[in-house]
């Protein structure tokens, strides 16, 4: 395989062993980084071996088993809604076949062998919910498949919940010109067991954020910044649809409105509060732990006791000190700069783009899941105090100090986290320095991510590693999980 197909599966793993608690971005995304061979495996060179012989053990992964499959069924389908009389050519998108990750979703971009005529594109058929008609003369889109063997995703409605966030989302944006929200022009549910989840959506211009971010100066990386707190306003001051009731997922009911639903990356829900999604989630956490033959539920060292007693006592009065407990709003839940879209001459973002983990959620909860590259997401306490995480945690509650503390080679660079808090505080963002009670959230949200950590739990990494690494990883976590425990005191 070529070395920077490796890279990034290597990468993909090493941002998990930074953090056990951590989701690793590879296996969530199609759009995999494309570090060097030689970063990746200077970073983690063990681990690096191993992979490399466990991808070279095996000629493809199985992502790659049926892409003839999905590529036949991209092109049958768009035989049969355009009427096609040749075979569109399909690109997939920063696809590698050896990658030992499942995919989240394949996107191809499609090329038409002539323009959509507006006959072509409706053909008597009644419009779907979340969805425009294709503008006449249309000859490219993107074409998203689902992954049906992704793991921990809810495949009953998550076609319509991306489908349905993306209408509200580009409801919530309307004010941005030219629009930012891909238009959906078709869809077909996940939800029968045998059915193929899709989308074909629009096309939009610009280049992925990331792919310029590092190279950009701090002026140009604030321009970012200031469009993405305007696009994060946005979404926060949009007026939901009283059909939406709940935290959780979003789907359409039969005459295509927008109403609750589970949330697609958990499978449960939906649920009444804030504080009853993260029950609901801890619990679902603990079944699957339960399952699992390295975790056993945590049951060896008192640690499930303890677990269960923060669940029913310990959760209840983390949440009791979060301004606004009934705020709902449009979550992204992957705002970051591979998701973001820009033209590189101007510096203005053309797109935010890929709605797979969307939800209805409090303000705070895109700081736990989003801006890696900017702000980085919120985290809970950690055992030590002093270091640099936790210092991170306190300038974004209480404020950054000044001077700023000096960038390290591979720390935190505050020159950048500072222009993010600034560019948020112009518009009176809602954000972790004005929403009272967002770090006993975070700790709540770090339980929840130790319980079930992904290189103990995940079918593909357990794969690379030893029953060793497996079991050091789990007693590590154990340690974590405790020491949280004990802070919070359980």
């Amino acid at each position: 395989m070529g070395d920077d197909s490796f890279a990034a599966c290597i990468v993909g793993i090493g941002l998990m062993f930074r953090d056990s608690g951590d989701q690793p971005r590879l296996p969530l995304s199609e759009t995999p980084p494309r570090p060097t061979v030689a970063t990746a495996t200077s970073a983690f060179p063990t681990l690096a071996a191993a992979v490399r012989t466990q991808i070279d053990m095996a000629a493809t992964s199985h992502n790659h088993a049926n892409y003839q499959a999905r590529l036949d069924f991209v092109q049958n389908l768009l035989h049969e809604r355009f009427s096609l009389k040749e075979n569109a050519e399909i690109t997939p998108i920063q696809y590698d076949p050896k990658c030992p990750f499942k995919y989240n979703n394949f996107v191809y971009r499609i090329s038409l062998p002539v323009p959509i005529t507006a006959n072509q594109a409706t053909k008597d058929e009644p419009q779907q919910p979340g969805c425009v008609p294709i503008p006449d003369g249309t000859r490219e889109l993107i074409f998203r498949l689902t992954n049906p063997d992704t793991e921990g995703m809810n495949q009953t409605t998550r076609v319509e919940n991306e489908v349905a966030t993306i209408a509200l989302a580009s409801a919530a944006l309307a004010g941005f010109v030219p629009h930012v929200v891909p238009s959906v022009y078709a869809w077909g549910s996940a939800a029968i067991e045998s059915s193929q989840g899709w989308i074909i959506q629009e096309l939009m211009p610009g280049a992925p954020v990331d792919e310029s971010f590092d190279a950009m100066d701090l002026e140009q990386k604030r321009q970012i910044f200031a469009q993405m707190a305007k696009l994060l306003k946005s979404l926060q001051d949009y007026e939901l649809p009283e059909s939406i009731a709940s935290f959780g997922g979003v789907t359409f009911d039969d005459t295509g409105r927008p109403i609750s639903t589970a949330m697609t990356s958990v499978g449960a829900g939906p649920w009444s509060s804030y504080e009853a999604s993260f029950k609901g989630r801890l619990e679902v956490a603990l079944q699957k732990a339960d399952a699992n033959p390295y975790i056993k539920g945590w049951r060896a060292n008192g640690v499930r006791q303890r677990l269960d007693a923060f669940v029913e006592r310990g959760v209840p009065a983390q949440f009791e000190a979060l301004g606004s407990k009934q705020d709902r709003v449009i979550i992204h839940a992957d705002f970051t700069a591979n998701n973001l879209l820009f033209d590189a001459i101007s510096g203005r973002i053309t797109a935010l783009i890929d709605y797979d983990f969307a939800c209805v959620s409090h303000p705070s909860y895109e700081f736990l899941r989003s801006f890696d590259g900017a702000g980085g997401q919120f985290r809970g306490w950690s055992s030590g105090e002093a270091s640099e995480d936790m210092t991170v945690r306190e300038a974004k509650l209480h404020g950054f100090p000044s001077p700023l503390p000096p960038a390290t080679k591979d720390g935190v660079k505050w020159d950048v986290m500072k222009a993010w808090e600034d560019e948020l505080e112009k518009l009176d963002v809602k954000r972790p320095r004005n929403i009272p009670g967002i770090d006993k959230v975070a700790d709540v949200d770090t339980i929840l991510r130790t319980i079930l950590p992904w290189r103990v739990s995940n079918s593909d990494i357990l794969r690379l590693q030893s029953e060793e690494v497996i079991i050091k990883c789990r007693n590590e976590n154990e340690e974590q999980l405790v020491r949280l425990l004990s802070h919070l005191g359980f």
